[in-house]
């Protein structure tokens, strides 16, 4: 039951982070597909714990900001994230576009530590906290290539890996290709392999014993062409990083 209650209440978060709007209690009981009564008692132990208030009489509950306080407060302690996010900053002011920094979780899945904004109006625009296949996705690649032979075999080899077009590389034998070419040639990449028009690079490193990598995304008909030339900035910055004891 307390699973489950906390898996309610990061629905509710995230309810509110996606309709930006105060909501009836009846609202967002039918967009969480609870029972109202389930939900009444969780958004009034949020609003007496100062999370929620009322926006005015039958107008719905909104978030206060001590949600982003406590957030800021605890993004500000990540030692990992304290260690790196200068150099994602260099990066995305190097290249002007979308910066990610990720590593893999319990399930082997890439899961995004976090992610610095391109300026450009045309961006590639994840959120930090998402999660992605590991064939299919530049840092996903990076990190594989970090795996002992081995294991990394063992993992492609568990399920059927999803296709999500023409160009994603569904076969481990060519997923392993791929990864012996990236290595050589200095970047691993996806163009267009899981999202259409939308191409990343990325490079691993290694923190205090853990694998990493940071990616460098944006659309194709920017990221193609500079390959090369932002795997360079991107592997200098994964081993200055990497020299910072």
């Amino acid at each position: 039951m307390s699973v489950k209650t906390a898996l309610r209440v990061i629905e509710i978060i995230e309810t509110y982070a996606r309709e930006k709007r105060a909501l009836s209690l009846s609202e967002l009981a039918r967009l969480l597909d609870v029972p109202v009564s389930s939900c009444l008692a969780l958004i009034r132990t949020l609003a007496e714990l100062g999370y929620l208030y009322e926006t005015g009489r039958r107008q719905g509950y909104y978030p206060t900001g001590r949600l982003l306080a406590m957030a800021q407060r605890i993004a500000r302690a990540d030692p990992v994230l304290d260690r790196v996010y200068p150099s994602l900053l260099e990066l995305r002011e190097a290249t002007r576009e979308t910066i990610v920094f990720a590593k893999l979780d319990a399930a082997s899945r890439v899961v995004y530590l976090e992610v610095l904004d391109s300026p450009h109006t045309i961006r590639y625009a994840p959120v930090a906290g998402e999660f992605r296949e590991i064939h299919a996705n530049s840092l996903g690649k990076a990190l594989l290539s970090q795996l002992p032979p081995p294991q990394r075999a063992e993992l492609l080899a568990r399920a059927p890996l999803t296709r999500f077009n023409a160009r994603t590389l569904v076969e481990p034998a060519a997923v392993e290709a791929d990864l012996q070419q990236s290595r050589e040639r200095g970047w691993f990449s996806n163009i267009s392999e899981s999202i259409p028009d939308v191409g990343a690079i990325a490079w691993p490193l290694s923190l205090s014993g853990e694998h990493y990598a940071i990616s460098v995304g944006g659309p194709v008909y920017r990221i193609e062409p500079q390959q090369a030339v932002y795997a360079s900035i991107l592997r200098a910055a994964c081993t200055a990083l990497e020299q910072d004891r």
